[in-house]
């Protein structure tokens, strides 16, 4: 009887509840993974925030106690007052403690950066080396604090990996998901590094991960807000760079200019790469024909800066005060040019002689440098179809920074979040897009790419060309004990005529011994002191190299379009 009275529940209602239970029971059977690994993206987000923070105030902390001031916007003025013996001692100083922290800590001496991320992330799950990064972060704090002329970023992408490696090593992540939690790291270090939120979620699967899977969107963006989040925490919502004025594009009739800037930031870009390649090249064979021991190479590298800055301070450090200068037009025609021979030569000295640091600073102030240059000429013989030459100053900025990263997207939109202007994205695409088509085949695609390939790590050509050294032959032949094993009459046989393959080889040694032989199964031997014959291990068959190599093409097909 009470019932009667009661209102009637609309059938939309009913249904609406039935909907939210129907949810609820499968957040309740799916989707505990998927927001608990969104959780741990964000903490790692967190960390690696504040590592790239607290990174950067231990530079400017550095820098101020030694130069006078932490704002690197006038670094230049507070150093030129130094006296000379200051100037130059700085350096020589920190490259002689860089020198014994890297020999103490890392196998061969150099500073880990954005290249071994990459190939932490494509060959060993996700993971880097701690011992050796956390090394590499000193001795870059010491470098960048100093006086050496590099950049900030790639000690602070390693950084971060660093703490993906841990938190990987922590929940025990294999596969994408340790890929992907590295790949958050990274958006969140150069986000929290640049005040870039959209390029550092960019950066991480451009660069990094080297692919765009949907997958791996949603927990980058979440890592790569937390870091921009915590830079503004500490800096405000403000940019890197302040324009003083609008850039003027004249459209169409500028646009050639542009392309023709790409082309000429293109080979300034490989210029760069390949002086610092040759520098180290040729700091090592002198190394080695002076008998110097590792810890005094830095060193030497720092007395070479130390000389340069008593003539040209802009080459201390990052450079954004330089960087500043060439977008401001505030440079003249030969101070251009001769600001970026001097800040070339510096970076390869600084990279070759392995002091640490990155190269996308200097990259920044580069290209700054030539694109008013450019822009100076530019104007001065066409002034009737020119706008302001800034704007080539911008565009060439972007077109540098793109050919050496060989990252066109991310970095496009690095430089429109580093300085706020959004209205020139034409001209800065235009010139981008020239500059890594020309020397992305100058060059292995990358600066990054290029020095796994000095190590024979060929990442460059795709997975089809990387994924064989992923398989040790032990871990993919067949045993004396296996069912289909081979013949061991056979096996001995192909030994006695030195067709063979040591066990810890990778299918990438195995596979052109199978086209130069035509053999159906390969010996695997461990091969014994001299005057000993090998230790039979079993037989690689061709069948079983080609049957793993197409299942980890598949499955890394399947993850890029996830």
């Amino acid at each position: 009887m009470g019932d009667e009275g009661a209102p009637q529940r609309r059938p939309w209602i009913d249904g609406l509840i039935e909907a939210c239970r129907d949810g609820w029971r499968v957040l309740l059977r799916e989707g505990p993974g998927k927001i608990q690994f969104w959780f741990i993206a964000l903490a790692v987000g967190v960390a690696s925030g504040f590592a790239a923070l607290f990174f950067r105030k231990g530079i400017n902390a550095l820098q101020a106690t030694l130069y006078g001031t932490d704002d690197i916007s006038a670094l230049t003025q507070f150093a030129s007052r130094l006296p000379w013996y200051l100037i130059l001692g700085y350096p020589i100083l920190g490259g002689l403690i860089v020198g014994l922290i890297l020999n103490r800590f890392t196998e061969a001496g150099r500073v880990r950066s954005v290249a071994d991320v990459i190939e932490g992330a494509a060959l060993h799950d996700g993971r880097v080396e701690v011992r050796a990064g956390l090394a590499s972060a000193a001795a870059s704090l010491i470098t960048l604090g100093s006086g050496g002329s590099s950049g900030r970023e790639g000690p602070v992408v390693h950084l971060a990996a660093v703490i993906a490696t841990k938190v990987n090593d922590l929940i025990k992540a294999r596969g994408i998901t340790a890929r992907d939690l590295m790949g958050c790291a990274v958006a969140a270090a150069v986000s929290a590094s640049f005040n870039a939120p959209i390029a550092g979620a960019l950066f991480a699967l451009e660069v990094v991960l080297r692919h765009f899977a949907v997958h791996a969107f949603a927990p980058i963006v979440i890592a790569s807000a937390a870091g921009t989040v915590i830079n503004r925490m500490e800096f405000g919502d403000v940019t890197e760079f302040t324009l003083i004025e609008d850039s003027v594009l004249t459209f169409y009739r500028e646009l050639p200019a542009f392309l023709l800037l790409g082309l000429v930031c293109g080979l300034v870009a490989v210029i760069l790469m390949r002086a610092i390649f040759w520098a180290d090249s040729v700091a090592s064979e002198g190394q080695a024909a002076l008998n110097l021991p590792r810890w005094a190479r830095p060193m030497l590298a720092g007395a070479l800066l130390g000389g340069i800055a008593l003539f040209y301070p802009h080459i201390i450090g990052v450079g954004y005060e330089t960087t500043s200068l060439a977008l401001t037009g505030q440079l003249l025609l030969h101070e251009v040019i001769v600001l970026a021979a001097v800040k070339t030569a510096a970076v390869a000295i600084t990279m070759g002689g392995r002091m640490g640091g990155g190269v996308f600073s200097p990259s920044l102030m580069l290209g700054a440098l030539v694109g008013l240059g450019f822009g100076l000429i530019a104007t001065g013989l066409f002034p009737e179809v020119s706008g302001a030459e800034t704007l080539y100053a911008l565009a060439g900025m972007g077109a540098v920074s793109a050919a050496v990263l060989g990252a066109p997207i991310s970095t496009t939109l690095i430089v429109f979040e580093l300085t706020g202007d959004w209205q020139t994205g034409l001209a800065v695409m235009v010139a981008v897009s020239t500059s890594t088509a020309l020397a992305s085949r100058l060059v292995d695609r990358s600066f990054f790419l290029t020095q796994l390939e000095k190590r024979n790590i060929h990442l460059s050509k795709g997975p089809q060309a990387y994924l064989l050294s992923m398989f040790r032959v032990r871990n993919v032949m067949r045993g004396p004990d296996h069912e289909w094993a081979a013949p061991r009459d056979r096996i001995w046989e192909a030994i006695e005529e030195g067709v063979y393959i040591e066990g810890d080889a990778t299918l990438e040694e195995a596979m052109p011994l199978f086209e130069s032989t035509s053999r159906i199964f390969l010996p695997v031997v461990k091969v014994g002191a001299k005057g000993e014959p090998p230790e039979m291990l079993g037989a690689l068959f061709h069948v079983d190299a080609l049957r793993a190599y197409n299942r980890a093409l598949a499955a890394t097909a399947a993850e890029e379009h996830s």
